[in-house]
C-alpha cells in the first residue's frame, strides 16, 4: 500500500499461496477509501471459473452478499450493481469495456492478476493501459502474478516498483530422474517414476504433468496394467467429460491418487491435496505459422517459469517431492519463460480492434512483446480476404482502412472470420443455421468418447453424422437436443439422460446454447435483424448450399481438391492436408473439392470440420482472389467474334481450364 501511494503503477510478484488474489483488491479498495475516491476497484482473471469463485470469496471475507459490495461480469452473466466497489471480470470484459468507455472512467484502480500467461488480451490490455495513464493521472493500475518476469514489465511501466511476496507453502524436494535412453517411451519412463515414487510412500497423491490426450490415454493403461495397490489412475485434460474430470477433486484419503494431467493443472485448476508432482517438462503448445497459415500443436519443452509453476502444486498440505523426468542440464538450457501468446497466434482480430478504436497502427502499438512482421502481414491478408479492410495494395488514400464490413465485424466480439459468417449468413437468408453452427465451432466438440467406450461412443455419434458435411452434423445434434427445449429453456433432468445415452456433454451442450444466444443478440443488435425461433427439424433450416457459401466467406482460402497421387488434398498456397479421423467424412469416398474450417498440425496437417464444396463458389464469393487468364484466341466467321479459353485460378489452384469465352 506504500508503494501504491507513491507510484501509479506497482508491480506484484506473489508465489502461489500468499493470497495476493484476494486480498490486493481489498488493499487497494482501502486506499481508495482513505484518498476519498468514490470509483470502483478492477480486477481481472484469465478464466471465468477464477473470477467468480474469487468474487465468492472476498465477498465472504468482507461480510458482503455476492453481487452486492463485491460483484464479478464474466461472458453471459454479470452480477454487478451500482453500489458494488470492487469487481472482478475475464480479460476480454475489460477489453469490451474500452470500446464503450475509452478512459475506463469507472475505475479507480485496475489490477491485472496472473499476468505472466500473457495472453493475447492480457498484452493488449497493458498496452492500452500504458497510453491510457498517461491521460488519466488519477488512474492506479497493479500488475499481479505468480512468476513474472518483473525486471522486464518494471521497464515497461517506465521502472514501476516491484513488491515481492512469499507464499506459504511447505518445502519440496527436487530429484531429476532422466530417461534410461534415448528411445524410452515416455508411458515406460512415468511408470518407473510413480514405482521409484511409492517405494518412497504408498500413500500420498500424485500428479503427472504430460504434453496431451494421447500421452495421458498410452501413460493410463501402462499405469494400470501395473496394478498399483489401492491406487486410482484418473486424467484431466480439457475435453474430458465433467463426471471423469470432477474425479480428480474428490480426496476421501481412503485410495491413491493419480492424476495425469495436461498443463491445464499448471494455473487452471489447483488439485488438492497433492504430495507428489511428476514433470514431463513437455506441453503441447499452439504455434500460427502467418506463412504456411497453419495452427500447428506440436509438443515442445516447456520454459523455466513453467516449471516453477508446475513445481509448486505440491507442497502446499506438507513436503512435497518433484521428480522431473529429465537432467538438470535440460531445465538450465529451457527458455526463461514461455512465449506470449501474441506471439504464437493470429493477428487478425487485434488489428481490426486496434483500427475499429482508432489506435495506433500494430506496428507503432506499445506491446510488451511486439509480433514479428510476418504475423502482422498475415493479420492484414486475412482482413482483406473476408473484406474488412481496403486492400494495403490498393490505389487511393483509403488503403488500410476498414470498410464498412469491417466496422460491423468491429462490433461483433469475435474472431474476424466468425462474424463473416454471420453476416454472409444473414446476406443469404439462412442466419439461424449458420448462428448455430458458428457457435458449434466456437466451443469444444460436444462428443465424448470415453476410453473403454470407444465402440459404444462411435456408434451412438453415428446417428449424428452427415455424409457430406460435418457442419450439418452440428445441425443434426442440435435438432436432436431440441426436442428437450420448451420456450427457449431445456428440461434439464431429460437432456442430462439424452446426453449421457448419446456420449454428449451436458456441460458443453448447455454453453453451446448459451453462445448461440449470445451471438443471436449481438447479430440482432449490431446487423438490425430479426432472428426467429431457431428450428429443431432438418427440412426447416434453409437451403444447405446456402450455409456452406456463408461459412466460406468467412474462410475463403481454406479449401483444397483431391490429390489421387498424393494421397492428399492440395490447397491454396502449396498447402496439403487430410480429413481429421473425428469427421464424418473420415474414410470415406473422397469429394473432389473440400472446404475445411481450420487446418491444425499434429503428425501431419489436418482438417478440421469439413464439407463437401462446388469449386464454383470461390468465383462467387471471392471474385477478387482469382487470377483470370485467356489463351488460344480463333475467330469464329458465323457469329463474327473471337472467342478462345479461359483459366481461373486462386491461391495456385486452377478452378477453371478450358471455359469457352467470347472477347
Amino acid at each position: 500500500m506504500a508503494a501504491m501511494r507513491e507510484h501509479q503503477v506497482v508491480i506484484v510478484v506473489g508465489e502461489t499461496g500468499s493470497g495476493k488474489t484476494t486480498q490486493l483488491p481489498k488493499m487497494a479498495y482501502m486506499l481508495a477509501c482513505e484518498e476519498g475516491k468514490t470509483g470502483r476497484v478492477g480486477c481481472t482473471q484469465p478464466r471465468r471459473l477464477a473470477a467468480a469463485t474469487v468474487a465468492r470469496r472476498v465477498a465472504g471475507e468482507m461480510g458482503s452478499e455476492l453481487g452486492g459490495r463485491v460483484g464479478y461480469q464474466v461472458r453471459f452473466i454479470e452480477k454487478v450493481q451500482q453500489e458494488t466497489v470492487i469487481k472482478f471480470m475475464t480479460d476480454g470484459i475489460l477489453l469490451a469495456e474500452t470500446q464503450r468507455d475509452r478512459n475506463l472512467s469507472q475505475y479507480d484502480t485496475l489490477i491485472i492478476d496472473e499476468a505472466h500467461e500473457r495472453s493475447l488480451n492480457i498484452d493488449f490490455i497493458l498496452g492500452y493501459l500504458k497510453n491510457l495513464i498517461k491521460r488519466r493521472k488519477d488512474l492506479r493500475i497493479v500488475v499481479s502474478s505468480a512468476t513474472l518476469d518483473a525486471g522486464k514489465f518494471s521497464d515497461y511501466f517506465d521502472g514501476a516498483p516491484v513488491v515481492n511476496v512469499e507464499g506459504r507453502t511447505f518445502p519440496v524436494e527436487d530429484y531429476f530422474l532422466p530417461p534410461l535412453s534415448d528411445g524410452e517411451e515416455l508411458s515406460r519412463h512415468v511408470a518407473r517414476a510413480v514405482e521409484w515414487v511409492t517405494d518412497m510412500d504408498k500413500q500420498g497423491d500424485l500428479l503427472i504433468f504430460l504434453p496431451g490426450e494421447r500421452e495421458i490415454r498410452e501413460c493410463a493403461e501402462m499405469l494400470e496394467g501395473r496394478k498399483f495397490f489401492n491406487t486410482d489412475v484418473l486424467p484431466l485434460f480439457a475435453r474430458l467429460g465433467l463426471d471423469e474430470q470432477e474425479q480428480v477433486f474428490k480426496v476421501d484419503g481412503a485410495r491413491r491418487r493419480v492424476v495425469l494431467a495436461t498443463n491445464v493443472a499448471e494455473t487452471s485448476v489447483t488439485i488438492p491435496g497433492i504430495v507428489y508432482v511428476i514433470d514431463s517438462v513437455l506441453a503441447r503448445v499452439s504455434r500460427w505459422n502467418p506463412t504456411r497459415q497453419i495452427q500447428g500443436l506440436q509438443i515442445e519443452q516447456i520454459s523455466q517459469a513453467s516449471a516453477r509453476q508446475r513445481r509448486g502444486r505440491c507442497g502446499r498440505i506438507s513436503e512435497g517431492v518433484c521428480v522431473r523426468l529429465y537432467s538438470e542440464e535440460i531445465l538450465d538450457l529451457a527458455d526463461e519463460y514461455t512465449d506470449p501468446e501474441i506471439r504464437r497466434t493470429s493477428l487478425a482480430g487485434v488489428i481490426l480492434r486496434m483500427k475499429s478504436l482508432h489506435l495506433p497502427d500494430v506496428r507503432e502499438f506499445p506491446f510488451l512483446s511486439p509480433p514479428s512482421g510476418k504475423a502482422i502481414s498475415e493479420g492484414h491478408r486475412t482482413l482483406e480476404e473476408v473484406g474488412a479492410m481496403v486492400p494495403l495494395s490498393a490505389k487511393g488514400g483509403k488503403r488500410g482502412q476498414l470498410t464498412d464490413l469491417g466496422y460491423k465485424l468491429a462490433r461483433l466480439p469475435l474472431d474476424p472470420r466468425l462474424g463473416r459468417m454471420l453476416i454472409e449468413g444473414s446476406r443469404r437468408k439462412v442466419l439461424d443455421a449458420v448462428l448455430v453452427m458458428v457457435g458449434g465451432m466456437s466451443v469444444m466438440d460436444v462428443r465424448e468418447r470415453p476410453q473403454d467406450k470407444q465402440a459404444e461412443a462411435d456408434k451412438a455419434h453415428g446417428k449424428f453424422n452427415d455424409e457430406d458435411s460435418d457442419f450439418l452434423t452440428l445441425l443434426h445434434i442440435w435438432s436432436a437436443v431440441g426436442q428437450f427445449r420448451d420456450k427457449r429453456r431445456f428440461k434439464r433432468n431429460q437432456l442430462r439422460k439424452f446426453c449421457k445415452q448419446n456420449y454428449l456433454s451436458f456441460r458443453r451442450v448447455m454453453e453451446w446454447d448459451q453462445i448461440v444466444g449470445e451471438l443471436g443478440r449481438l447479430v440482432r443488435d449490431t446487423l438490425k435483424v430479426k432472428i426467429r425461433a431457431l428450428p429443431s427439424e432438418r427440412d426447416q433450416w434453409g437451403d444447405e448450399d446456402e450455409m456452406h457459401k456463408s461459412l466460406m466467406a468467412g474462410i475463403p482460402m481454406q479449401f483444397g481438391f483431391w490429390d489421387k497421387e498424393k494421397r492428399a488434398y492440395r490447397s491454396t498456397g502449396g498447402r496439403e492436408f487430410a480429413i481429421f479421423p473425428g469427421s464424418g467424412l473420415f474414410g470415406k469416398q473422397k469429394p473432389e473439392w473440400l472446404l475445411g474450417f481450420e487446418l491444425v498440425e499434429t503428425t501431419r496437417v489436418w482438417a478440421r470440420k469439413v464439407t463437401k464444396m462446388d469449386v464454383k463458389w470461390v468465383e462467387e464469393l471471392v471474385p477478387q482472389l482469382c487470377r483470370h487468364s485467356y489463351h488460344s484466341p480463333r475467330w469464329n466467321e458465323a457469329q463474327g467474334a473471337v472467342y478462345g479459353k479461359e483459366t481461373v485460378r486462386c491461391g495456385g489452384l486452377t478452378l477453371v481450364d478450358g471455359r469457352r469465352v467470347f472477347y
